[in-house]
């Protein structure tokens, strides 16, 4: 895949608090096991719906276990209060909130991982089996390409966009990025179904959950002239669409938690004019399967 080099730019993502891997290192003890481990997630959440899809496409449901977050954490410090136990049996006086997405451990009651694109990516190389090649061998570089620009050039720079506490030339320089972005996305998608082969790979889940993003909660802080911009990039929308429409992505979507947690969380500009979707999610995921395989909720 060849894409337009995205300059680049610190993170607004929070550093994950754990980052053991399953299978990489023998010293771990984190052997690939089925049933030994669990997720615990929201998809209101980007990284709770990147590795809530990736499940479902992976078809993982009696071989990891999901046990689903509320919506919005209910925790003072902004944290889950049912992660409490695995934080503080992983790491004792963990300081900071016990945040989602969690792998888990049964066996130990311990956290591996709470950083997104690693328990992805161990979940379909450990798990996965034939099932589908989420992370295909030779596609690491483009992999990693779309990772970058769906992290920075678009959640990035559109957050930066609406930012209330950044002026407004450093707006202005988000808003540039985030639709040179969406314009070498929509140029390279012209023509093709998927993002970098014949089939879904990780990449379309980026794309889609970033996607998403940008268009239930990133859309609510820019001006109605923006979102005309958006709007403009026929391809993309499509593509959105037909993702949508598909079980393991759109019976996911949860549109009502996506925007209560928005709301607690918000410090974005208010909006002016912005008030439509580019997407009407719910009908065009309104044929899918809504009901999560088997999930254990706190």
């Amino acid at each position: 895949m060849s894409v337009l080099p995205i300059a680049a730019h610190p993170s607004a993502q929070p550093h994950p608090a754990f980052r053991g891997r399953i299978g990489c290192d023998a010293r771990s003890g984190h052997y690939a096991v089925p049933g030994r481990y669990r997720l615990h997630l929201s998809t209101s959440c980007p990284g709770g719906l990147r590795i809530a899809v990736a499940h479902s496409l992976l078809e993982l449901s009696a071989t990891c276990p999901v046990t689903v977050l509320p919506a919005v954490p209910d925790g003072p410090d902004g944290g889950h209060t049912a992660l409490l136990p695995l934080y503080e049996a992983t790491a004792h006086r963990h300081p900071g909130p016990a945040l989602g997405p969690v792998l888990s451990d049964d066996w130990s009651g311990r956290i591996v991982s709470t950083h997104a694109p690693d328990i992805m990516r161990d979940l379909a190389r450990r798990f996965g089996g034939d099932r589908l090649a989420l992370y295909p061998c030779g596609a690491e570089s483009e992999l990693d390409a779309v990772e970058r620009m769906c992290a920075t050039g678009i959640e990035d720079a559109a957050q930066r966009a609406g930012d209330a506490d950044t002026g407004p030339e450093e707006r202005a320089a988000a808003l540039d990025r985030l639709f040179e972005t969406l314009g070498a996305l929509e140029r390279w998608l012209d023509g093709r179904t998927y993002m970098i082969r014949d089939q879904i790979t990780a990449a379309d889940v980026e794309l889609w959950v970033s996607l998403v993003q940008l268009d239930t909660v990133h859309r609510n802080h820019l001006d109605a002239a923006a979102v005309h911009r958006l709007a403009a990039h026929p391809v993309l929308w499509s593509y959105a669409r037909r993702l949508a429409a598909r079980p393991a992505f759109g019976g996911h979507l949860d549109l009502d938690g996506i925007a209560r947690r928005h709301h607690a969380r918000c410090k974005g500009l208010e909006a002016a004019g912005a008030a439509v979707q580019i997407l009407d999610w719910a009908a065009h995921a309104a044929d899918t399967d809504t009901t999560p395989a088997q999930v254990d909720r706190y």
